[in-house]
């Protein structure tokens, strides 16, 4: 069930489209003031638009995750205008190319591990204090099947979700004593423009709507939810632990 989220501030980046802009919307629909963050203007524009139309309220931060002192300052507005911060979903992500190894531009696989790993902690580390004020702090970590696959080809996207999941799962050991929860999220095969980007000849209609993606993730979200440290995986819709290997 989807849960009450009145009063409840979120914060979720890349928000202008796919799985970020609906679950920004559903966040919103559920009474969450949504932290709206992303490149695009025009799809954060549009965002406030339909979270408007739903009674919902916003703020849009556009901004790209490139740019750590950005992420530093982020935190800083949140504490300023609400003092706490409920609800993180690190949604934002790039896929970089579907290449050899040995063939990836260095330029490329530096881009896949700032916007994916560092950017990801950088926001941690900006909202970590907020997230504990909150009486039920919960944050979502996008990652992907991909993180454990390790297909051929996919060499800088698995590595980066690998190491983002490193950092939820060590995060979540360190605030296991608070309110704050902690998951990452496997979205699984979504009808979205980086999932066509890196499989073109398939046909999106044979894949999950991020609309549904959306839904599923927010009973995460809510105090109800009380899991730390594990894999959400949205295919499956169950939360599942980490193993060592065998």
């Amino acid at each position: 069930m989807t849960p009450n989220l009145k009063d409840r501030v979120a914060l979720i980046t890349g928000a202008s489209r796919g799985i970020g802009y609906f679950t920004a919307l559903e966040l919103a629909k559920a009474g969450a003031h949504v932290i709206a963050c992303a490149r695009t203007v025009g799809g954060l524009e549009e965002l406030d638009d339909a979270i408007k139309a739903i009674g919902g309220s916003a703020t849009l931060v556009p901004f790209d995750l490139a740019d750590m002192a950005a992420i530093d300052k982020l935190g800083g507005a949140i504490h300023e205008r609400w003092g706490k911060l409920d609800i993180l979903v690190a949604n934002a992500g790039v896929l970089g190319t579907i290449s050899p190894i040995g063939h990836v531009e260095a330029k490329v696989f530096e881009k896949v591990m700032t916007i994916n790993v560092t950017a990801t902690w950088r926001l941690i580390r900006s909202v970590e204090p907020l997230l504990v004020k909150s009486d039920a702090g919960r944050a979502l970590i996008l990652s992907s099947g991909a993180a454990h696959k390790c297909r051929p080809f996919w060499g800088p996207y698995s590595a980066s979700k690998a190491a983002v999941e490193a950092l939820a799962r060590t995060w979540a050991h360190e605030t296991q004593r608070l309110p704050l929860r902690i998951l990452s999220v496997d979205p699984g095969a979504t009808r979205t423009a980086m999932r066509a980007q890196a499989m073109p000849g398939e046909d999106p209609a044979t894949l999950p709507h991020p609309s549904e993606v959306a839904a599923a993730l927010m009973p995460l979200l809510g105090p109800d939810q009380t899991e730390t440290g594990k894999l959400f995986v949205v295919r499956e819709n169950n939360i599942v632990d980490y193993r060592m290997p065998e």
